[in-house]
């Protein structure tokens, strides 16, 4: 009997939950898109920022590698999620530093199965993270590092210039607590 096809729409909620227990704090940022690519699920962490690329039944690895090249140099950890599809053969289309979780249907639910743990990205560079932030998030870490406010200059001089005033853990912390908290209501009059 062949198993029923699983599509991204019915991984994304139960793989939120499973990260969640596995974690504990996170929070998850969807299809934002980094460098030419749309990044399916961003899980920021105590520890960093992790890469979810999500391979379901009905994907291929047609775009994989150029995927595996935005997700690297953006995020600190990587996961590729495949259906069961994918799960014996996509060790051959991710680095060995990417972590694989595999998802099967057993009866009425989906169960996760760590197949390969991540390593940090050895191509995440702090300069694509700080892109990941809205303008007014740019303006938060100067304010709470006492930083000239440059108002009038383009987001990438703020980013060039934040990255060479503040020591790189310490950025690499404030990013992830900024992402950790985004507040998308600062939106919600726009859609009114």
């Amino acid at each position: 009997m062949m198993a029923n096809t699983i599509y991204d729409k019915d991984i994304r909620q139960p793989l939120c939950d499973y990260f969640e227990a596995k974690f504990g704090r996170v929070r998850f940022l969807e299809e934002l898109l980094i460098s030419k690519t749309r990044a399916d699920m961003i899980m920021v962490t105590e520890n960093g920022l992790v890469g979810i690329e999500i391979k379901s039944d009905a994907d291929t690895y047609r775009r994989l590698a150029r995927q595996i090249k935005d997700y690297d140099r953006y995020f600190d950890y990587n996961y590729v999620v495949v259906g069961s599809k994918h799960a014996a053969h996509v060790n051959e289309h991710v680095p060995a530093h990417w972590g694989i979780i595999s998802v099967e249907q057993i009866k009425n639910r989906l169960d996760f199965y760590d197949i390969r743990q991540p390593q940090i990205s050895p191509k995440a560079k702090l300069s694509n993270q700080l892109h990941l932030l809205w303008r007014r998030e740019l303006a938060q870490i100067q304010s709470n590092n006492h930083l000239y406010k440059y108002t009038g200059k383009s987001s990438s001089f703020v980013e060039k210039y934040i990255k060479e005033s503040i020591e790189p853990a310490s950025l690499h912390k404030q990013i992830i607590d900024i992402l950790m908290d985004r507040d998308y209501t600062v939106f919600k009059d726009s859609f009114v």
